[in-house]
């Protein structure tokens, strides 16, 4: 039984970065499920820097997977770029490696599926926030296996 390759252990961190507030998610070991960890709600890079680091640390994160909204049209509009400024300098000071993926519309359908449990999406933007981390960071995941 030790021929079996073990699957490698993954620990990615998924990142929807928004103008007032950061969603996390975190993956299992096995790189299968991803799930909704933490809002934090953004005051300075520093402060933002030491929750996302804590994080890291607890769940020895090896990749950062950030959510990009792509334009409709498929361009990087200012919104996008600013996300990749400042996720540049987190994976930096972090001393991660960053990948991104199009989350176009993973908000809203963090949205569709709070609307589905009877959850109400205004009173609850930090848990869209962390479900729309899960759905990027599961993208990601999804992607990597195929």
């Amino acid at each position: 039984m030790e021929n079996i390759s073990r699957r490698r252990f993954i620990s990615a961190l998924g990142l929807d970065i928004g103008r007032k507030r950061i969603g996390v998610a975190g993956c299992d070991g096995t790189g299968l499920i991803a799930s909704g960890l933490t809002t934090i709600e953004r005051k300075s890079f520093d402060l933002d820097l030491a929750q996302l680091k804590s994080l890291v640390q607890e769940r020895r994160v090896q990749v950062l997977v950030v959510g990009l909204p792509y334009s409709m049209d498929g361009s990087l509009g200012k919104q996008a770029q600013e996300i990749q400024k400042l996720a540049s300098r987190y994976a930096q000071a972090l001393q991660l490696p960053l990948e991104y993926i199009d989350e176009r519309l993973t908000s809203f359908q963090a949205e569709q599926l709070l609307q589905a449990q009877n959850i109400s999406p205004s009173r609850n933007k930090g848990l869209i926030d962390r479900k729309a981390a899960a759905l990027i960071l599961q993208q990601w995941l999804d992607e990597r296996r195929t």
